[in-house]
Parts: C-alpha cells; sequence; structure tokens
C-alpha cells in the first residue's frame, strides 16, 4: 500500500514539473492613420488561429491570447519575456506578428525563404531550419475591423484561420489547419496543405480567385446566378456542383520557362458558368472540390 502511495505522489511530482503553463490576453485598438480603399490588416503568426470579423466601427480591435507551456520555470519565464505581440503601423496598413522566439520577422529581400507576404513583410527563415525554443507558445488572434478592410492572414502550426463579414480582398494561407470564409464578396486567394477551405459568398466576386489544399476538401458556396469561368485539378480529387449550366472549354496551353527551354502543358477541366466571367481556380491533391450555388437570404 505504501508502495502504491509513493508511485502516485512521484506521478504527481512529475507532471507538476512538467506542466509550467502561463496564460495571458493581449489587447490593442489602433486606426488607419491614412484612411482609403487600400486600408490593410496583415497577421502573421506561426502557432494558434487567426479569426478576423468585420464590423462598423473605424478602429481595429485586437485581442491575443498568448500561452507558453515549459517543463522549467526558468524557460518558462524565457518564453513569456520572449514571445510578444509584435506591431507595425505603416499608416494605411496595419501588421500583426509574433514576435521572439527563434524566427525574425521584418521587410525580407524576394531571395529570404518566407510564408505569407505582403510587400515583402514575412519571417525570415533563412539560417532557421532547427529554429528550436526551450518552451512551447500559442498565440490565438481575435480581431474586429471595419467592413472594408482588406487581409492578408497566415498561421502555420496547430490554428485554423477564420474571416466573417468583410468585404475587402483576401490572401489567406494556412499549412497545419483548415480556412473557412464566410458571407465575402470580393476576389480570395485561400491556400492550406492540411486542412479543407470553406468559402461562402454573400456577393458573387467580379475578379479572379483561387483556391488550395492538398490534403483537404475544398466547398465553396455561391450565390444563384454565378457567371465565371473555372478551372479545375487535382490528382485524387473529384469536382461536384449543382450547377446546371456549366459548359466544357477547350484546354488550354500553359508556358513554363526553365534551365531546360520552355515547358508546354495541357490544362484540362475547365468551364464556362452562365455566361463567364472571372476565372475561378479549384486545386486538390487529396480531396474533393465542391461548388454549390444558393439562394440568397435577403
Amino acid at each position: 500500500m505504501k508502495t502504491i502511495i509513493n508511485l502516485i505522489l512521484l506521478m504527481a511530482f512529475a507532471n507538476s514539473v512538467t506542466a509550467q503553463t502561463f496564460t495571458e490576453t493581449i489587447s490593442k485598438e489602433l486606426t488607419f492613420e491614412k484612411v482609403g480603399v487600400e486600408n490593410t490588416v496583415l497577421v502573421a503568426n506561426i502557432n494558434g488561429d487567426v479569426h478576423v470579423v468585420g464590423y462598423e466601427g473605424t478602429k481595429v480591435i485586437v485581442e491575443v491570447s498568448k500561452k507558453i507551456t515549459a517543463k522549467s520555470q526558468q524557460r518558462l519565464e524565457a518564453g513569456k519575456r520572449e514571445i510578444q505581440l509584435g506591431v507595425v503601423d505603416r499608416a494605411d496598413t496595419l501588421i500583426f506578428y509574433m514576435q521572439g522566439g527563434c524566427n525574425v520577422f521584418g521587410k525580407q529581400d524576394w531571395k529570404a525563404r518566407n510564408f505569407g507576404t505582403r510587400n515583402k513583410w514575412t519571417y525570415n527563415w533563412e539560417g532557421d531550419n532547427h529554429c528550436d525554443t526551450k518552451y512551447d507558445y500559442k498565440l490565438d488572434f481575435t480581431i474586429k475591423v471595419p467592413y472594408t478592410v482588406n487581409l492578408v492572414l497566415s498561421t502555420i502550426n496547430n490554428g485554423d484561420i477564420s474571416v466573417e463579414n468583410v468585404n475587402g480582398t483576401l490572401k489567406v494561407e494556412n499549412i497545419n489547419g483548415g480556412i473557412k470564409l464566410k458571407n465575402i464578396s470580393r476576389e480570395a486567394s485561400a491556400t492550406t496543405i492540411n486542412g479543407k477551405v470553406d468559402v461562402e459568398y454573400a456577393k458573387n466576386p467580379d475578379k479572379p480567385c483561387r483556391f488550395y489544399t492538398l490534403n483537404g476538401d475544398i466547398n465553396a458556396w455561391f450565390q444563384k446566378g454565378l457567371t465565371a469561368n473555372m478551372a479545375f485539378k487535382s490528382f485524387n480529387g473529384e469536382f461536384f456542383s449543382n450547377v446546371s449550366n456549366l459548359e466544357s472549354l477547350p484546354a488550354q496551353i500553359e508556358k513554363e520557362g526553365g534551365d531546360k527551354g520552355i515547358k508546354y502543358t495541357l490544362s484540362g477541366n475547365r468551364f464556362k458558368i452562365g455566361s463567364g466571367g472571372a476565372l475561378l481556380d479549384f486545386e486538390t491533391f487529396n480531396g474533393n472540390v465542391y461548388l454549390k450555388e444558393v439562394a440568397s437570404n435577403n
């Protein structure tokens, strides 16, 4: 009996040693010094979610849930001190990023290996292939933005990206997580590696859009009466739609330059929806594409 009690106490002690956790909520409110159609919010995260919602106000309201986990108090203190919310105010553009650790964020040149670029603002991974902090960290972003703001959003691990009620343009990139865009109306680019892509348009776009996932499905809902050109490409996936007025288009020849000369490929699975229009480009590797027209709720 004494042996069992000692074992339980030992396990409890071991868990207390390994479970050093710190949580904090960081809040910011900013406004654009230069107000206009180019107003953009850029979020570059590494570990964690990014959730953005449009509203009628003029402020950009940011709330970040910060979590640090480490195996010792000393390492936990280092994480608390080093991992912060970085902010760059470019007058018409507001940039929020994970500051600290061993990844440097800033304005990089075109040769830098990067993720999530907007005017070269990105993380510089050059020389950091073995980036390994002595603690784990996670930042979850929740942001309210004016309806018309353009968004450039990215995260890499342990997080999804969602956008709702925004009328601006969207560029969204993830690696290990899904993407959900709801009640949008402008051109969008959404790409991820391991996750699904869900897109719901309140108003059909009139400029080119691209949606890509390597491992996952793409679900795209458009308003009734969609007119567009469409391209679909997949290795192991199929295309499904409730659109009845799909017309096949001729294969398109694509050129790509290289060391051995110009490479020509034929791009099939191209369609015209209705009278045609802006290109909707869908691509998966292991996943299906579901395109649906839905009746407006208005």
